[in-house]
């Protein structure tokens, strides 16, 4: 289970990247909104994919709630999963 949830933190964190710092600047400075639409269609699937393995990962394995809410609040931050999976995923 906490394997699964490390390689869709690390897939999340990446898409949210590609997302911010080339989809956007696509968009915005070459008229292409094509990646924004793939790219974030796929980030919102992995999004919605690591907070279901959050709750899950949370009862199995009882983190508290403040733990659950910065594993949850770091899904939306840039490089948030990345810092969460070397701190709380060893």
């Amino acid at each position: 289970m906490l394997k699964v949830f490390k390689i869709i933190a690390f897939l999340e964190g990446a898409s949210l990247l590609l997302l911010l710092f080339f989809a956007m600047p696509m968009k915005y400075f070459f008229n292409e909104p094509v990646f924004v639409k793939t790219i974030g269609m796929t980030h919102g699937v992995l999004f919605v994919a690591y907070i279901i393995l959050a709750i899950m990962a949370k009862i199995e394995l009882n983190w508290s709630i403040k733990k659950m809410g910065i594993i949850c609040f770091a899904s939306v931050v840039p490089f948030g999963t990345f810092y969460i999976e070397k701190k709380y995923l060893k």
